[in-house]
C-alpha cells in the first residue's frame, strides 16, 4: 500500500509518504510491525507514526467495522520534508497506506468461534453431539464422568448457539450444563 499525505495551510505544511506491505499470518499470532525503511527514507522518530496511524485501522476495521487480526505490515520506504514532516503527517499517511494494501488484499469476516463444553448425563451426549453437529460444531472429544454424566467440548459458530441454552434443556429435560 501507498499514501502520501501533503497538506498546505499557508504556514507550515504536513508531509509523509509512506510505503508498506501485508501479509497474512497464521491465525491466533496477531500483529507484526516491522521497520525495513533503509537510508532514512523516514526518519526513524517517524516509524512509531506510522504504526499508530496503522493500529487505528486495526482496532477500527477496514472491512464492516471488525477489527483485524493476525497481520504482518512490513513498512518498507517512504519519503520525508526536513521542515514539513511531523508526526500527524507519518500518522495519516500509515493508516491510508494500510488502507490501500487492505483494499488491494481482498480481506474476509470470519465468523466468530465459540469453545463450548456441556456436562450432560451420558445417556444424553450422542443426542447432543448430533445436535452440534447440525450446528456446524467441530467436536473435539467425549470424556466420561462420575455418576453416569459425561462432557462433549466443540468448536461452534456462535451464530447457531445465541439461544442454545433452550434446545439443550430440551435434549436433557434441564440436566445439561455450559461453559
Amino acid at each position: 500500500g501507498h499514501c502520501r499525505h501533503k497538506k498546505q495551510t499557508g504556514g507550515a505544511g504536513q508531509f509523509g509518504e509512506v510505503f508498506l506491505r501485508i501479509e497474512a499470518l497464521e491465525r491466533g499470532a496477531g500483529f507484526e510491525f516491522l521497520d525495513e525503511v533503509a537510508g532514512g527514507a523516514i526518519p526513524g522518530q517517524f516509524i512509531p507514526a506510522v504504526e499508530k496511524g496503522v493500529r487505528q485501522v486495526l482496532t477500527e476495521g477496514a472491512l464492516a467495522g471488525f477489527p483485524l487480526q493476525d497481520i504482518r505490515v512490513t513498512v518498507y520506504d517512504g519519503k520525508h520534508h526536513s521542515v514539513d514532516s511531523k508526526e500527524v503527517a507519518f500518522v495519516s499517511a500509515g493508516r491510508k497506506a494500510f488502507l490501500d494494501a487492505l483494499g488491494k488484499a481482498e480481506p474476509i469476516v470470519l465468523e466468530p468461534i465459540v469453545r463450548l463444553e456441556i456436562t450432560a448425563p451420558a445417556s444424553a451426549i450422542g443426542d447432543i453431539t448430533g445436535d452440534l453437529a447440525l450446528k456446524r460444531a467441530r467436536i473435539n472429544g467425549n470424556q466420561a464422568l462420575p455418576g453416569r454424566r459425561a462432557a462433549v467440548s466443540a468448536l461452534v459458530p456462535l451464530a447457531e448457539i445465541i439461544e442454545y441454552q433452550s434446545r439443550l434443556k430440551a435434549l436433557t429435560g434441564g440436566k445439561a450444563a455450559t461453559r
